[in-house]
């Protein structure tokens, strides 16, 4: 599987280290011979090679500042574009991990649709094409009978997407909710802890949990995005930003907190969907729900059913690492799907 890589931050990365750590074991024990052979960025450069680039010379020159620091080599473009790279390189997956825009979704919407056309699979870690596209998206993967996988969107490397769609079949979800967004989720647990909001999220910035402006995390618009693709993922319901109701936590107090914890119940962000709508929201919950027994920066969802009733999932929603894995997960289940 030759894979084209737009964005190369740290999911980019993620995927890379584990391309270049698990490759021989993805080949033996999974037949999955994956080779990146384009990458680009906005900032650092672009590579492509027909026949491969190797992924530790790639993180190698990404570190060192740029991809110019990559080793020349008879056939290797260095002027494409990520356009170009959608449209002519011979490439079997588009994988698109650039930052997110969650209102136009460009340019990796015009990205992902020039994948299809050129008869490549897409691969998605960027939630923008989703929240505003999904079904201009499925309905392009059809046409083009190519496949559309988007695990990485929602809860980082947590196979929720997976869940919902595949070990779930078979029984009807009837909502969704859930704790969707890890940097919210480590301020209001630094807040049960005594700590106030101003503090708590100077703490989540200084660990690189919270961005320089975090208003899409504490204002609620990050987890918003990923309940506008489990709606259309679940439910086929096609929702904007400005249908929804969201509020973050910029108006949540120590005491809001303390108040909650004497009565066994604690404040959580939680995005809820359901075939009729969204929202995202602080809710006080009581201690007996799976939700408020996450901590820190981890993530979890809840889905109700009408056969097994409530089954959560709780593991790490964002990483590197973590959401690289997700991207290589659905590499797996690509191959799984074409080779039957």
């Amino acid at each position: 599987m030759k894979i084209a890589l737009i964005g190369a931050g740290n999911v980019g990365q993620g995927l890379l280290q584990l391309l270049r750590d698990k490759g021989a074991a993805l080949a033996t024990e999974l037949g999955l011979h994956a080779q990146v052979v384009a990458v680009a960025t906005r900032r650092h450069g672009t590579l492509y090679h027909p026949q491969g680039l190797d992924a530790a010379g790639v993180l190698d020159a990404l570190a060192a500042g740029d991809l110019r620091h990559y080793p020349q080599s008879s056939g290797l473009a260095r002027d494409w574009d990520a356009a170009r790279i959608a449209r002519e390189a011979q490439a079997d997956t588009l994988i698109e991990a650039s930052p997110t825009d969650l209102h136009s979704g460009q340019p990796a919407l015009d990205l992902c649709l020039a994948a299809f056309a050129s008869g490549k699979h897409v691969v998605l870690a960027n939630k923008g094409p989703l929240a505003v596209a999904y079904h201009t998206l499925t309905d392009a993967a059809r046409r083009a009978n190519k496949l559309l996988r988007f695990e990485a969107t929602v809860m980082g490397g947590t196979p929720s997407i997976r869940l919902a769609q595949q070990a779930l079949a078979g029984c009807v979800i009837r909502e969704a909710r859930g704790i969707l967004n890890g940097t919210t989720n480590y301020i209001l647990t630094q807040m049960e802890n005594g700590t106030s909001y101003v503090d708590a999220l100077a703490q989540a910035q200084r660990l690189g949990y919270a961005e320089a402006d975090p208003s899409a995390d504490v204002d609620g618009w990050d987890a918003a995005g990923k309940a506008l693709i489990l709606a259309a993922a679940l439910f086929g319901t096609t929702l904007r930003l400005d249908q929804m109701q969201v509020q973050g936590i910029r108006g949540l107090t120590r005491d809001n907190i303390f108040s909650a914890h004497q009565e066994g119940e604690c404040w959580k962000l939680v995005a809820r969907v359901t075939p009729e709508g969204g929202s995202v929201q602080p809710q006080r919950l009581l201690i007996s729900d799976p939700l408020a027994n996450v901590k820190g920066i981890t993530n979890a969802v809840t889905y109700v059913t009408d056969v097994l009733g409530e089954v959560t999932l709780v593991g790490p929603g964002a990483g590197g690492l973590q959401t690289g894995f997700a991207l290589l997960s659905d590499l797996v289940d690509i191959q799984r799907v074409a080779r039957h």
